[in-house]
């Protein structure tokens, strides 16, 4: 991480350099107090100046933005990256003319950049972890409906022929949707097997 050490009068007019300097308000920056000087006699003789050392703190939802944009770049998709957080959750969103390419089959493709992003904004080990959640075109809430659709449909199916179906091969995002999806049905239980990528969720009844 940047750094720099400045001295003043008071550690409060070192800082007050470092952070003209570094061009951040002082919630962007680590302070550490190296000495904290003295006055002297008078104010004058054997006065010694204060110092700090001022360290930039890891900027991740910059760094974020910056790793996403240049990966769309280099996929030859034209989007428009816009990010907010709440409560240590990250949340990206990918708005353009040509965002099934970063959809991929299923959503894999948009998984594996997720993934990817998560890895950037959590390389600091000095914040707090952060959930990301990377969404274009409302795919996430769009994809979650279809899965609870899947989920009764294939609910009924099993009441009536009274056989256990598997589902295809889910990330643990989409097993856990369909697991809650059918967690108050009195007749069905689910259970996840195999291992992952292949990894399925089995409906039977109880």
């Amino acid at each position: 991480m940047k750094f720099i050490e400045t001295t003043g009068k008071t550690v409060d007019e070192a800082l007050e350099k470092a952070l003209n300097e570094l061009n951040v308000s002082k919630e962007r920056v680590i302070i550490d107090v190296i000495d904290e000087g003295s006055k002297g006699f008078l104010s004058i003789i054997g006065s010694k100046p204060a110092k700090i050392k001022v360290t930039l703190k890891y900027d991740y939802i910059r760094e974020a933005k910056i790793f996403t944009q240049n990966l769309l770049k280099h996929m030859n998709v034209k989007g428009t990256v816009d990010i907010s957080e709440e409560n240590d959750t990250v949340k990206i969103d990918v708005s353009g003319p040509k965002m099934g390419t970063i959809i991929g089959y299923r959503g894999e493709t948009l998984d594996s950049i997720q993934y990817l992003i998560s890895l950037v904004v959590n390389k600091d080990h000095e914040i707090n972890y952060k959930k990301v959640i990377l969404d274009t075109e409302n795919y996430r809430a769009k994809r979650e409906e279809t899965l609870k659709r899947v989920a009764l449909k294939t609910a009924r199916k099993v009441i009536k022929t009274g056989k256990p179906f598997k589902l295809e091969p889910m990330n643990p995002y989409e097993r856990r949707i369909i697991h809650a999806a059918l967690q108050n049905e009195s007749k069905i239980s689910t259970y996840s097997e195999g291992e992952d990528p292949y990894r399925k969720v089995v409906v039977a009844l109880k």
